[in-house]
């Protein structure tokens, strides 16, 4: 394979690797939205559980606070019954203090089942909020969803397309320079380089020393950049406006 044509496929496979990345930066970001919106409808109705669970409790402890006002209110209509009996004194202080602790009772209860009201009302508006929020995202997977997987299979496609491009690119190079431009492209993301007219590394912009420089001109080779190390070589302007029009 000669040196032009080693050139040809270098720019060839570089081209397709830079539509691989785009490619799967594209790919990385749709899979992104989904499962970001997927996550956050997740998040959601695992709070709106948590705030059910809270109600079902409250609701519970309420009841459960309730049916002892009512029994503790049976009990202050046995002793006001009792201070109708009372015949001493002392059977009298006796029952007022009964009166006295069951009302205190009573009113604690009372005050408890105040607070669990209010936090039950405000563990259901939490739903509600909840509920809402749901439903938009909800709305929004669902109208999004379709055209996302309908992007990600045209990319995936195109993906595969253009590997099975690049598997015969890559035969088509020496497996010395294909390895070269591999370990190259892990280190610096792009492996090759024109060198423009005036001797400078298009990839870094760094100034060949003019010896390499008047080689690559004079005859079609591929060195390496001094400065980042990328396989470079000299396109001639009249060869680069062809190629370009």
């Amino acid at each position: 394979m000669s040196i032009p044509d080693q050139i040809h496929a270098l720019e060839e496979l570089a081209a397709i690797d830079a539509d691989l990345r785009t490619l799967d930066e594209t790919l990385t970001q749709e899979r992104g939205v989904l499962s970001g919106l997927k996550a956050n409808l997740k998040k959601l109705e695992e709070k709106r559980e948590t705030s059910k669970t809270a109600v079902a409790a409250s609701d519970r402890t309420r009841n459960d606070a309730i049916t002892d006002v009512r029994t503790m209110m049976q009990q202050l209509e046995h002793s006001r019954e009792k201070m109708g009996r009372a015949r001493t004194e002392r059977e009298s202080n006796a029952v007022q203090r009964e009166l006295e602790e069951l009302r205190k009772l009573v009113r604690d209860r009372e005050d408890e089942i105040g607070k669990l009201t209010t936090e039950g009302d405000a563990h259901r508006q939490t739903i509600e909020s909840l509920d809402a929020d749901i439903g938009k995202l909800k709305a929004e997977l669902g109208s999004s969803e379709g055209d996302i997987h309908s992007k990600l299979g045209q990319a995936e496609g195109e993906r595969t397309s253009r590997a099975q491009g690049r598997d015969a690119v890559v035969k088509k190079l020496p497996t010395v320079l294909y390895r070269r431009y591999e370990t190259i492209r892990a280190k610096r993301g792009t492996a090759i380089a024109a060198v423009t007219v005036d001797g400078t590394c298009r990839a870094c912009n760094m100034a060949l020393a003019p010896q390499m420089f008047h080689r690559l001109r004079r005859e079609p080779l591929l060195e390496q950049c001094p400065s980042c190390n990328r396989i470079i070589y000299f396109v001639p302007p009249v060869a680069a406006a062809k190629e370009s029009s």
